[in-house]
């Protein structure tokens, strides 16, 4: 164990000069890092998601805190904005000539957002940015806030403004589609006024009335005819005309109590300016001439059988036409009631259905007013900034101290690396390195115990130019490693920003 311990010792001080060469290099990376990254400050503003204070209504904004704020952080972290913001604030200096996709990729990576939410928890949002100058941090951080809280209040206010045009449109919408279905019903109504189901029972009635008066009139027409034949019979054969012993009347003065009787029967249902009344009227005053002439002719001369007969049928004749005029206009009369009771039905389904489509608009048509009056108290409690909304509990200040780079610690992480690379590459020549240097790997190799072993010989000569090499490559590595390095830092890239590529590689 001690001769072992030795050994690798001895191994230890002779790969020395290599192994510091490396820890040096490494060591100076780290010293040049800890002196060249740039300063780094950071700020943060951070904001609540507050609960509407008065209930939800039709219109305020009805997405979650979380779900909100999502929204609000892909519309903040646009192109657009990202390089207007940079350019505003000159984040990047005022001579840079970086692309609009670096300026981008640059605020990017500069701002860091984080959002948090829970059940029973409140939903909050914390926004932070990262640059040289402490000024301009605390710029771009309040300009993202400004950009959230307009952002939020358009949200807000957008989604109730539309939410009232929209209503307002479909009340508009309706009312004209209200008043057209109106329209249509009154001019339905009008084209088939005698059609109406409204109006059926009285047509029926009227029905019942007319068909009794036709068969009324029928029977008249019918006694009338018998009465004319009877007459005819009489005269023919006994060569005079006789009237009834039980009834001394003329004929016609009973034609003119029968027409006087359907007259009074008439103006019951018309009035006075009906045709079928005027008629009557006309009818009454010719017989009551007739009557008349009748009555001096008998006071002045005989009047002949033949002129009797004749006065006799022309009177029952006069009584016939006129009832057959009335059978005529009431059979024209039921016609048009029966045709228009059978129109009845098909008439009360197409107004049956006029009628739903104007109900079902007026309830669509109050239900939209309803809600247009909700959207507009929704969109002055949204202009008021009383529904749900984003408050700024923390601004962002201007930082006093830098938050990176920890230049200690990057020095510390160099000094690892190199004592790290220093422990690999003695482990690796170790590893790689199969030649036999001690008795006991050549009694495990061959199986052969040694007797004695002799060292390797090493001249002076040998001795000092290995030591030569030695102190040269120590020399060249403290020379050639800082050197290198502000040549990488002038000539190629900038080593913040080599450092920069590398974490962003690693995903660091």
């Amino acid at each position: 164990m001690n001769t072992d311990l030795k050994f690798y010792w001895t191994l230890f001080l002779r790969r020395l000069p290599v192994m510091m060469a490396l820890f040096l290099f490494c060591a100076g990376i780290g010293v040049a890092l800890a002196i060249k990254l740039p300063t780094v400050y950071s700020t943060t503003a951070r904001m609540l998601v507050e609960a509407p204070q008065i209930s939800d209504l039709p219109g305020t904004i009805q997405t979650g805190g979380a779900e909100q704020l999502e929204i609000i952080q892909q519309r903040l972290m646009t192109r657009a904005n990202l390089i207007d913001i940079a350019n505003r604030r000159k984040v990047f200096g005022t001579n840079t000539r970086m692309t609009p996709d670096a300026i981008v990729a640059g605020m990017r990576n500069a701002t860091d957002i984080n959002r948090s939410s829970g059940a029973n928890r409140a939903t909050l949002m914390a926004v932070s940015f990262k640059a040289a100058d402490p000024q301009i941090v605390a710029a771009v951080v309040n300009d993202y806030v400004t950009l959230i809280l307009n952002e939020n209040t358009r949200l807000r206010t957008g989604r109730a403004e539309s939410t009232l045009a929209f209503f307002s449109q479909e009340v508009d919408r309706l009312n004209t589609e209200l008043n057209l279905q109106s329209e249509r019903i009154v001019a339905f109504k009008s084209a088939n006024s005698g059609a109406l189901p409204d109006s059926v029972d009285y047509r029926l009635t009227r029905e019942s009335l007319i068909q009794e008066r036709v068969a009324r009139a029928e029977r008249e027409i019918a006694n009338l005819r018998d009465q004319r034949q009877r007459i005819i019979q009489v005269y023919e054969a006994t060569g005079r005309i006789q009237a009834p012993e039980q009834d001394q009347r003329s004929p016609a003065e009973k034609n003119l109590a029968q027409l006087q009787s359907q007259l009074e029967s008439l103006k019951l249902v018309y009035s006075d300016t009906n045709p079928r009344v005027r008629v009557l009227t006309t009818q009454i005053a010719q017989v009551e001439s007739q009557i008349a002439a009748e009555g001096g002719a008998t006071g002045g001369e005989d009047v002949t059988q033949e002129s009797i007969l004749n006065i006799a049928l022309a009177q029952i004749d006069s009584q016939i036409a006129s009832q057959q005029q009335s059978l005529e206009e009431d059979n024209a009369e039921l016609d048009e009631l029966r045709a228009s009771i059978k129109q009845t039905a098909a008439n009360g389904v197409a107004l049956d259905a006029l009628e739903r489509d104007y109900d079902n608009a007026r309830q669509q048509y109050s239900a939209a007013i309803a809600r247009r009056d909700q959207a507009q108290v929704s969109e002055q409690i949204e202009l008021s900034a009383r529904g749900q909304r984003i408050t700024v509990i923390e601004q962002a200040s201007v930082p006093n101290r830098p938050s990176s780079p920890n230049r200690p610690l990057v020095v510390m992480g160099g000094l690892g690396a190199g004592l790290a690379a220093m422990a690999g590459l003695f482990f690796l020549l170790e590893v790689l390195n199969r030649t036999i240097r001690r008795p006991v790997e050549l009694t495990k190799s061959l199986g052969v115990t040694p007797l004695a072993t002799i060292p390797y010989m090493e001249t002076r000569r040998h001795f000092w130019v290995r030591r030569s090499l030695k102190l040269t490559l120590l020399v060249v590595v403290i020379i050639a490693v800082p050197v290198g390095l502000w040549a990488i830092d002038t000539y190629y890239l900038p080593l913040d920003l080599i450092y920069s590529r590398l974490l962003t590689r690693l995903g660091l």
